[in-house]
């Protein structure tokens, strides 16, 4: 007869190095390349830049190369790599993996990225939008629980929405939910090639920002014009913070029209533009958000910053490769006493 209280309990937890996932993102400026561990932390990056115009083929042996580096680089043992996630704009086909038209990748119209990449990695390969993966990189490390219902404005080439409904992400039926860069946010701006004036995505363009601030010369790198805009305005230059403080309109607009459909409890802003923009844009963003008379919202919206960075689509995508494993094949994950 066995009496008593038993064996005391033991706390168990996930061996962070038991496994890893490799994140990409492709992006118009851009390709970048994460390691994480089975804690999400990022233990290698790496950016490579776009092959441009090159051909489908070599575009996925470039990125294949990147992610084979990365591994190598990081002394990882390629048998403890889960596999890879990829972040790309939409639109793309989600029962294929396969990008279709992404308007700022013309390069990669048409490409099996999960297939093909497979297929020379000899990893599993899952395809995500890239603000729905952005969307997923928060949550992964957002400690305080109150992403439950939560949007996330990614402002990088483009401009995306990522969203989050009772705690998980809303993809769509065809998992190309987030498209807001033709919401009308100020009908006296620039044409957009939709025939409509004043869509954000061309209102916030670097590009846009950089002529409406009198630049002739743009610097063809978005990074570098961004910048430069930042370095003017702490500069003081007049035209440069008026442009910049448009720009915040524009976003802070955009929100509450998307927060009007939605009605969620927190925003969040990231990317690798808004990464350079946020120190001069956050407080307009912020204050016009909970100013604007077109709210509907009846509380108060929280607005802040990523806390994964501008890496964030790239993290997310391998978050989603964890979440994999987390959800579907634990027997693979080590655990540590």
């Amino acid at each position: 007869m066995i009496s008593g209280p038993g064996k005391p309990r033991t706390l168990l937890k996930l061996e962070p190095r038991s496994r890893f996932a490799v994140g990409v993102h492709l992006d118009p400026v851009v390709d970048t390349v994460v390691v994480v561990d089975m804690a999400g932390s990022v233990v290698a990056h790496e950016e490579i830049a776009p092959y441009g115009s090159a051909p489908a083929s070599e575009l996925i042996r470039a990125v294949a190369r990147a992610v084979d580096d990365i591994v190598g680089d990081a002394g990882i043992d390629r048998d403890l790599v889960l596999g890879v996630g990829v972040a790309a704009p939409g639109p793309f086909d989600p029962r294929g993996g396969r990008l279709l038209d992404p308007p700022l990748l013309p390069a990669w119209h048409n490409v099996n990225v999960r297939d093909d990449l497979g297929a020379i990695t000899g990893l599993p390969v899952i395809v995500e939008k890239d603000v729905t993966a952005a969307m997923v990189g928060e949550m992964w490390f957002d400690g305080s629980s109150v992403l439950n219902d939560a949007m996330f404005l990614y402002y990088g080439a483009g401009v995306g929405l990522g969203i989050a409904v009772a705690g998980a992400p809303v993809r769509g039926r065809t998992s190309n939910a987030g498209g807001i860069a033709h919401i009308v946010v100020d009908p006296l701006g620039p044409m957009c090639g939709c025939g409509s004036r004043g869509c954000l995505g061309v209102s916030i363009e670097p590009r846009t920002l950089t002529a409406e601030a009198g630049y002739n010369e743009p610097a063809g790198d978005s990074r570098a014009e961004v910048d430069r805009l930042v370095r003017d305005a702490a500069a003081g230059r007049p035209e440069t913070l008026a442009v910049l403080r448009r720009a915040g309109e524009r976003i802070a607009r955009a929100l509450v029209v998307a927060n009007n459909l939605l009605d969620v409890d927190e925003v969040v802003l990231g990317g690798p533009v808004w990464e350079r923009l946020a120190g001069v844009l956050a407080d307009t963003v912020a204050a016009r958000v909970a100013g604007d008379p077109a709210s509907t919202a009846t509380r108060a919206i929280a607005v802040r910053r990523s806390i994964v960075g501008a890496d964030v689509a790239a993290v997310g995508a391998a978050c989603l490769m964890l979440d994999g494993a987390f959800a579907a094949r634990p027997a693979r994950m080590m655990i540590a006493l």
